[in-house]
């Protein structure tokens, strides 16, 4: 068994950085499908966009791996918040002046880990031809 990695990285999220982070630490290091059910119920608006790009990385990680995957063994191997590009905007002021502002954005980058799935052991068929002629003479011997 050995554990495949995927990632996804969601760019432009119209979010601060610091509050997107909040969000991002509930999640950290936890399996993915937990991580599900508490983004569902955050009331924040970042968990939106922190949840999408959860699910990115896991369907990266289904789809993209050339093993089958465990989807019960994936969780969040890292997961962090970056501040993204800055739009500079201008606001109205008193006496037709117009003051500068910033709208932040956010970036965010999620890598998901997955074990693979253990086969189930086969019985070689030399084994099953062995035990079909035993019952056979059993069977023989008893008439």
């Amino acid at each position: 068994m050995s554990t495949h990695f995927a990632h996804a990285y969601e760019k432009g999220i119209d979010s601060l950085p610091r509050k997107t982070s909040i969000v991002a630490s509930l999640v950290r290091d936890r399996y993915v499908a937990d991580a599900v059910v508490i983004l569902e119920n955050t009331p924040r608006r970042a968990a939106r966009a922190v949840l999408k790009a959860i699910e990115s990385a896991n369907a990266n990680l289904l789809n993209n791996s050339k093993v089958s995957i465990d989807p019960k063994t994936i969780r969040i191997a890292r997961i962090f918040v970056t501040s993204g590009t800055r739009m500079r905007r201008y606001v109205p002021a008193s006496r037709g002046r117009a003051l500068p502002f910033e709208k932040i954005s956010s970036n965010i980058f999620v890598e998901v880990a997955g074990e693979e799935k253990v086969k189930k052991a086969e019985k070689p068929a030399e084994a099953k031809e062995v035990k079909k002629p035993a019952v056979k003479k059993a069977e023989k011997e008893k008439k």
